[in-house]
């Protein structure tokens, strides 16, 4: 079978369907595996990672499970995340435990409101959507605290694109999934964990081709029967596609192969917001002192999830790595992470995208040398992403960072209804976006996958 993609939910599929003893052949467009869970270097020893570097504690025994030990154990807890912004300033553990002290202390809410809120949250699941917003949820549990709605949804904006129109059970999951002991990294970069998932599939026999671009998924007869990339046919029983859902059904494989109404149902999904990113490296032999991990900063004097994607927003998320992140490697690297709209980025002309990357960048570093003095000197390396850049290098439709909105995962998982033997994997319906969520989509797609193909098997004995 043929695994398109190579994001996290298309390795840990591979890795899945390889160990259920399948040959499994892994194709992607880029140079790097990861998708947007990746990393770059640049000229003067400078390694940066693509995403931010936080996911929940749920992450160590997906790895456990379905990859190994070694990389299970190199999942360690953030040290320190920080929020600062007019409505408050702390530093919180990002745990239920915590969350519930700075409610009472800070906010001044009653108890019993918070514990109604979060027994709410336990009780969520796919199948109970009640239709309500997130913003609906916020204002029946604390109406008018325009100040909790910030601490509650801010960091998960920046996580998966939520927004206070999206709806609540979306949100209540994923958030759900953060509290339950804090916010986690990779110790040793997304590159080691990278390196080290590959090294898995290879060991399993896995066949990786990268810089291979899938033109097209091959279908007769409402079947899946192989891939064409490079004007080269792969036959194949299965395709896990790991591209955005969107790209799958319209790009890749055409909607004449499927019925009307679920083409329509599929053009009519949303695509999430997308990203742009600073990336600030410092010269060798420079150091900072720790700020914090994570560290969500805004001027802004009310919470706006609008405001968060402006192309001129004052909000901005800064992930800080320290030595720590990559024993060894002895240096010092910021991300900033704005959240951010396509069509803001798409039209401009080249010199009016240069200047406007330009201002990113400087209005990133006054930012982060109001947390770190000085800072601009020691920088030796400064670039920007913008949602133009993940569309480029990802191949994602409108450089989108989250996938699709929540009407996305009803026809993802129901994908292989309309075409035999294709399978989708991919961040849709904000639950899947981040790197667990995208993990282990990619463990329940593999499952769906093997058990299609052992059905065929059965049949033909």
């Amino acid at each position: 079978m043929v695994v398109v993609g190579s994001g996290l939910a298309g390795l840990t599929g591979a890795v899945v369907l390889a160990r259920a003893g399948r040959k499994v052949l892994l194709v992607e467009q880029h140079y790097n595996l990861g998708g947007l869970a990746t990393w770059f270097k640049r000229r003067g020893g400078h390694v940066f990672d693509v995403s931010l570097h936080g996911f929940p504690a749920g992450m160590k025994k997906t790895c456990r499970k379905y990859w190994s030990k070694e990389i299970a154990d190199s999942i360690v807890r953030l040290d320190g995340i920080r929020f600062d912004n007019p409505q408050f300033r702390f530093d919180t553990e990002f745990t239920r435990e915590d969350f519930v002290a700075k409610l009472q202390s800070v906010f001044g809410v009653e108890p019993a409101a918070i514990e109604r809120f979060f027994a709410e949250l336990a009780r969520m699941d796919f199948y109970s959507d009640s239709g309500e917003t997130v913003g609906e949820l916020f204002e029946r549990h604390f109406p008018g605290r325009n100040d909790v709605h910030r601490l509650l949804l801010e960091p998960i904006s920046y996580a998966n694109g939520s927004h206070l129109s999206d709806p609540a059970i979306a949100y209540g999951i994923v958030f759900g999934n953060f509290m339950a002991s804090g916010v986690y990294t990779f110790s040793g970069g997304t590159d080691k964990l990278v390196k080290s998932m590959k090294a898995e599939l290879e060991r399993l026999g896995v066949h990786i081709r990268n810089r291979v671009q899938v033109d097209r998924i091959l279908v007769e007869r409402g079947r899946v029967r192989g891939v064409e990339a490079h004007g080269r046919v792969i036959a194949c029983g299965a395709v896990l596609s790991n591209a955005n859902l969107k790209a799958t059904v319209e790009r890749l494989v055409g909607r004449e192969h499927f019925t009307s109404e679920y083409a329509e149902s599929v053009a009519k999904v949303r695509l999430n917001n997308s990203s742009c990113q600073v990336y600030m490296g410092l010269r060798e032999g420079e150091s900072i002192p720790f700020v914090t991990d994570l560290l969500f900063t805004s001027t802004a004097s009310r919470f706006d999830s609008l405001e968060l994607c402006e192309m001129d927003t004052s909000s901005r998320t800064f992930s800080f790595y320290y030595p720590k992140t990559r024993p060894g490697l002895e240096r010092y690297a910021i991300v900033a992470s704005t959240n951010a709209h396509w069509s803001d980025w798409n039209l401009l002309s080249p010199a009016e995208y240069e200047s406007r990357k330009a201002l990113l960048v400087e209005r990133t570093l006054e930012s982060v040398e109001h947390y770190v003095p000085g800072v601009r000197g020691k920088i030796e390396h400064v670039e920007a992403a913008t949602p133009r850049t993940f569309e480029f290098y990802v191949q994602s439709p409108e450089g989108t960072s989250f996938g699709t909105k929540f009407e996305g995962l009803k026809p993802s998982m129901t994908l292989h209804e309309q075409v035999r033997g294709l399978f989708h994997a991919g961040s849709v319906g904000i639950i899947m976006s981040g790197w667990l969520g995208a993990a282990n989509y990619g463990v329940i797609a593999a499952n769906k996958v093997d058990a299609w193909l052992h059905s065929l098997v059965e049949v033909e004995a």
